[in-house]
């Protein structure tokens, strides 16, 4: 056997053992590879779990924002003394997002005929004889948002809001 016949037989048993090829001696060891490979995704794992952790945060602090504005045109809607207490309409959405600081609540409310139209809630005779006046509750609410990470093109702060309308029953 010649010695080229020979480099190739002991190129072809590299290959089969090892899966790589190298004509250098102590070059085909992959031993720390993985550290290696480990080491530079790391980061990036950390970045990506960090961000999903500050998407929940966000996406929880939107809802209880929508939650206390629908939770306080609940209250307003249950009857028409209700209806006109704005300061406790207000009281409720804001105590119903209690895990969250700085919420502001806006209570108003409107009417309508049955027939269609928007009227003055104050006049009565405002809707022709069948029809009835339609009193509806509207509740705004508001709260800014402050992630724990500031990355570079986000803001550093969220604006949420929430509304909610219902008809205030009869």
């Amino acid at each position: 056997m010649t010695n080229v016949q020979t480099r190739i037989l002991a190129i072809e048993a590299a290959r089969k053992s090892h899966g790589t090829v190298t004509l250098r001696a102590g070059m085909c060891s992959d031993t720390g590879q993985s550290l290696v490979e480990l080491a530079l995704m790391f980061p990036i794992f950390i970045l990506l779990l960090v961000g999903a952790a500050e998407f929940g945060r966000l996406a929880y602090a939107a809802i209880e924002v929508s939650n206390a504005a629908r939770a306080g045109a609940s209250y307003g809607s249950l009857s028409h003394s209700r209806a006109i207490d704005f300061a406790n309409i207000e009281l409720v959405a804001t105590t119903d997002a209690a895990n969250l600081t700085g919420v502001t609540a806006v209570a108003s409310n409107f009417c309508a005929c049955s027939t269609g139209g928007t009227i003055t809630c104050t006049s009565a005779t405002s809707c022709p004889s069948p029809a009835r006046i339609i009193v509806y509750v509207q509740v705004n609410t508001s709260a800014s948002f402050d992630p724990l990470f500031h990355l570079p093109g986000l803001p550093t702060t969220f604006a949420l809001t929430g509304q909610a309308v219902m008809r205030v029953e009869q």
